[in-house]
């Protein structure tokens, strides 16, 4: 059995008697194919929103009942329980013990300051190094 490419779409395998492959045929005829339609994951009754599990009526009850749920929590935040923060001027600033540590840390000026040349030779001697090491 000799099997070729369609000539339309160049990806499905046709035998020789077939002008064109299955879902060619199906596109030119004009049968999009119908895609499956799912149902709501809560209800089971009606097809859920594009991009969802749930239909438009589940989700709306359950924005409403989480609206609910948020109104009545006894940890929302309301203007009496800020007045019972501090105030962020009264926080105290951190300060290091010894700033000459920080230094010595990487955090200040350079210690030893390298030039193109410098480096360059570095990475020669240590190319040269593993070529050694290598033989």
């Amino acid at each position: 059995m000799n099997l070729m490419k369609c000539p339309r779409c160049d990806l499905n395998y046709i035998t020789p008697d077939q002008k064109y492959c299955k879902v060619c045929l199906r596109e030119m005829k004009g049968e999009g194919g119908a895609d499956e339609v799912e149902l709501c994951s809560v209800c089971n009754e009606a097809p859920a929103l594009p991009g969802k599990d749930v239909c438009l009526f589940c989700l709306r009850e359950m924005n409403k009942s989480n609206n609910d749920e948020n109104e009545s929590s006894e940890d929302s935040v309301d203007a009496s329980n800020i007045g019972d923060m501090d105030d962020v001027s009264a926080m105290d600033e951190i300060i290091p013990d010894d700033e000459a540590d920080m230094a010595g840390q990487g955090y200040g000026e350079m210690e030893e300051e390298l030039s193109l040349e410098e480096v360059r030779e570095d990475e020669e001697r240590e190319a040269d190094d593993e070529e050694e090491e290598e033989i």
